[in-house]
């Protein structure tokens, strides 16, 4: 079965209805191609084509969100619409490019055409990412921002306009390199054709974040975004060249018209014809599309109604897809919270949606050899009440997602309100000191802190020994540490925290510096830079982290453990002293605790999504074909990738519009608002009468014959017509009979 080998849905969808529209052409002479055990050489550069172009598409789309937050400094809502934005228009550019191919170009040169148009997206992509090409002041920051999301909605455009103008030619096009009797090598070449979507995807997803976490930069060192897009910009060059490089090989059938267009167009003059005729005087019709027959035959009207009642089923769809490609944003946010350390291997946030390919080929062949008939010994589970179940799987992975971010905030910090301040006391005297703050007392061990922040609402008296008093004013929405230090008497010095957990899941270090010179303190070639005795954070990466400390002539090195997401103070004290034990003097303060919840329990969330998308997304496609009239499958497709398209502009809504200030209630209100849909949908599905569009058609085929005999028969003496028209009357009848038998065989 050649779902067996879909990893990603998308391009199961885009693939098979083109599939079948190829099968369905009309069958004319080809010129013969050369032959690879029995299979037309020209394929194999398809398939290398569509393997390197999944790699780039997967690879780009992985690391997306991220580059909108930590290089674009967007965010999370804002850069989660921007990616719904963008998967929305690669979900509405299909049907462009179809019509483009079938109407126009031809599905060779509109897939050379938009390739290159993806190519130069790709390439503008990689640029944008380059931090230095505005870098004039070598800080590693960006001077010119707005040149580089320029560049970057320029490039995503170019991408959306060429990855969906190419995906419905592609499957169809090898289609046509096969003759007529090379049934069995069409049905394998589509079977390698979705493996190479599957390998080219899952292979991306989880090599591009490794890409993007390495180092890069002219002046600074920082994640590269430039490697993790330029080597899918790379693969998407390659896949330009091998299909170009084939082009002799290859059988062209010319543009024969779009039938999108012509539904459109049919559909378009029934409501103008029916608009025209809306007086009482004019006879009611059966159906409102009956007002098409003065232009179109009836067989086309009977396929355009077919198709309107199966999408007027999808009219709920589009909620499912608005859930299920949050995998790619907010669940992707979710996963810098947390954990990633799996024994000896790192997971990196964007790597976790490699878990949803991973649990389809999995899945989708337990479903179909397993579950289903397990389940059909029980009753009828038919493919409308599968959608409502796979709807329904998809609410419950938003449930548990919330339940997840709920214990994830539990383990946050608790930062100040915009009316609030907070303050850690450090003691930096070789005794232990107890002071006051306001009516709070508070004892400190020499070189040690107070464990938790406390929190002001105003100004507050710190109260030093001997009876100092100072008034303490901190500014709202802040978080501080006020180090205590010995002079002619105890002072104090104050400095400002971080107000945010760091990002990507890295550790903000900074150091102390009590020990009354300069020194020099550096980890994994970072330097820390000293404005006072206290420096600036450093970001550091999880694992064992040496720091050097080095004045004019000895050095010590410190070596502390780091998880994901703490912050640390290291105070180096007065009584710091560099030999083989001085490590030992190094006292680490934790101002945010690591991140304790794994990334594992992610895996519940994914694997209920991916229960759902094998349950909804198969047979889905597999209702639709079986429902869609021969030559309506592609209208069908382009409603379903609608659904696609619409799911994810109802997120960037939501996103935009919701003032939820908690992550898990907006997981909860997707999650209610699914069910509310899927409860619709299963109202809908009870009164939906399934239809066999093959017996259908069948019938007009056989009456087809006797309406242009009527019509011929028209002017003719009303004896002689009568005659006729029994005549054919019978001759009719007798082949109906015959049709029905073969309908029957088949």
């Amino acid at each position: 079965m050649c779902l067996l080998f879909s990893q990603r849905i998308w391009d199961l969808r885009s693939t098979q209805s083109t599939a079948a529209m190829a099968v369905e052409k009309i069958k004319k002479p080809k010129k013969r191609s050369a032959t690879i055990f029995g299979y037309p050489l020209s394929i194999f550069f398809i398939v290398v084509n569509e393997f390197c172009e999944r790699f780039s598409y997967y690879g780009m789309r992985a690391v997306l969100v991220l580059y909108f937050k930590y290089f674009l400094k967007w965010d999370e809502d804002f850069a989660t619409t921007i990616y719904h934005t963008f998967v929305a228009l690669c979900y509405l550019t299909p049907i462009l490019g179809a019509i483009v191919a079938d109407s126009w170009l031809g599905k060779f040169k509109t897939i050379v055409y938009l390739s290159i148009v993806y190519t130069v997206g790709q390439v503008v992509m990689a640029i944008s990412a380059i931090q230095d090409i505005t870098d004039t002041n070598k800080d590693g920051t960006p001077d010119n921002m707005t040149l580089h999301v320029a560049l970057s909605m320029l490039g995503l455009f170019l991408i959306a306009l060429g990855t969906g103008g190419i995906k419905p030619c592609v499957a169809a096009f090898g289609g046509d390199q096969f003759e007529d009797h090379q049934e069995k090598q069409r049905s394998t070449f589509f079977s390698i054709f979705y493996l190479s979507i599957n390998a080219g995807s899952l292979i991306s997803t989880l090599i591009t974040p490794i890409l993007r976490a390495q180092t890069c930069g002219i002046h600074i060192q920082q994640e590269c975004y430039p490697l993790a897009f330029g080597v899918p910009a790379a693969l998407m060059v390659v896949a330009l060249i091998v299909f170009i490089v084939g082009s002799p090989m290859y059988i062209r059938n010319p543009p024969q018209g779009n039938i999108i267009v012509k539904v459109c167009k049919c559909i378009g003059f029934a409501v103008k014809n029916r608009f025209r005729h809306r007086s009482s005087q004019y006879p009611k019709r059966d159906h409102w599309m009956d007002w098409a027959e003065e232009k179109y035959d009836k067989l086309l009207i009977a396929q355009v109604k077919m198709a309107l009642k199966v999408l007027f089923l999808y009219i709920p769809l589009p909620m499912f897809w608005a859930l299920f490609d949050q995998q790619g944003s907010r669940w992707t946010f979710q996963a810098t919270t947390m954990n990633g350390n799996f024994a000896t291997i790192t997971i990196q946030p964007d790597q976790m949606q490699t878990v949803n390919p991973i649990l389809i080929l999995i899945l989708v062949p337990v479903m179909d050899t397993l579950i289903y008939p397990l389940i059909a010994k029980c009753f009828n589970f038919t493919p409308l009440r599968r959608i409502t179940v796979g709807m329904f799987l998809a609410a419950l992975a938003f449930v548990a997602a919330a339940l997840l971010q709920i214990q994830i905030d539990k383990t946050l910090p608790d930062f100040p309100s915009s009316t609030e301040s907070q303050v850690k006391f450090i003691n930096m005297v070789n005794r232990d000191l107890q002071i006051q703050a306001d009516n709070k007392t508070i004892s400190l061990k020499g070189f040690g802190a107070n464990e938790d922040y406390l929190t002001f609402h105003n100004q507050f008296t710190l109260v030093l020994e001997s009876g100092q008093q100072n008034t303490i004013n901190l500014a709202n929405g802040t978080r501080n540490t006020i180090a205590i230090i010995q002079g002619s008497k105890l002072g104090f010095e104050k400095f400002d925290d971080m107000t945010s957990k760091p990002e990507k899941g890295e550790n903000a270090i900074r150091v102390l510096n009590g020990f009354g010179s300069d020194l020099n303190v550096t980890v994994r070639d970072k330097v820390f830079n000293f404005t006072s005795n206290m420096s600036e954070y450093l970001s550091v990466s999880h694992g064992k982290a040496e720091f050097m400390i080095k004045d004019n002539r000895e050095s010590c090195v410190y070596t502390q453990e780091l998880g994901f997401g703490s912050s640390y103070t290291l105070i180096i004290p007065s009584t710091f002293t560099f030999g083989e034990m001085c490590s030992e003097n190094i006292k680490a303060v934790m101002d945010m605790k690591p991140n304790s919840v794994h990334m594992a329990w992610q895996i519940i969330q994914y694997f209920l999504m991916t229960t759902g998308e094998v349950v909804f997304s198969v047979t889905g496609l597999e209702f639709s074909y079986s429902q869609a009239p021969s030559n309506m499958k592609s209208v069908l497709q382009a409603g379903w990738l609608l659904t696609v398209a619409v799911g994810n502009i109802i997120v960037l809504i939501v996103a935009e519009a919701a003032t939820l200030n908690d992550q898990w209630a907006e997981y909860i209100l997707f999650a209610s608002l699914l069910v509310l849909v899927c409860i619709i949908f299963a109202i809908m599905a009870y009164f939906y009468t399934y239809t066999d569009p093959t017996k259908i058609e069948a019938q007009f085929d056989e009456m087809e014959p006797e309406e242009k005999e009527k019509r011929k028969n028209f002017d003719m003496p009303r004896k002689g017509s009568a005659e006729s028209h029994k005549e054919d009357r019978r001759s009719s009848d007798s082949s109906s009979d015959d049709e029905c038998t073969k309908q029957t065989k088949i």
